[in-house]
């Protein structure tokens, strides 16, 4: 299932990630576990926050999803399905 991971860090556990030269790494590590279709970086209500977008198989990923964010950056998750426009047409088409 498609969902959105959004990852929201905590200010100071992520300035001691970044000072430490070591966020490039872990970002690297983290999208290369989950091959993400897109994945965006920006503010949101003042704190650095990912918006992740890839396939969750299973249920069973959320720990190895989550962990990486909370452990590392001290994060706020939240994983939301979501559907692109084929998706859309498709769930449409259902309700005929």
């Amino acid at each position: 299932m498609r969902v959105l991971l959004k990852a929201s860090m905590n200010t100071e556990k992520a300035n001691d990630v970044i000072r430490s030269g070591k966020m490039p790494q872990l970002m690297e590590e983290i999208l290369g576990n989950l091959k993400p279709e897109a994945a965006y970086f920006t503010l949101d209500h003042g704190v650095r926050t990912a918006y992740v977008f890839f396939d969750l198989q299973d249920s069973s990923q959320m720990p190895s999803v989550g962990e990486p964010f909370f452990l590392d950056l001290g994060a706020e998750i939240e994983l939301t399905p979501v559907m692109n426009g084929e998706d859309l047409q498709k769930g449409l088409s259902q309700l005929r």
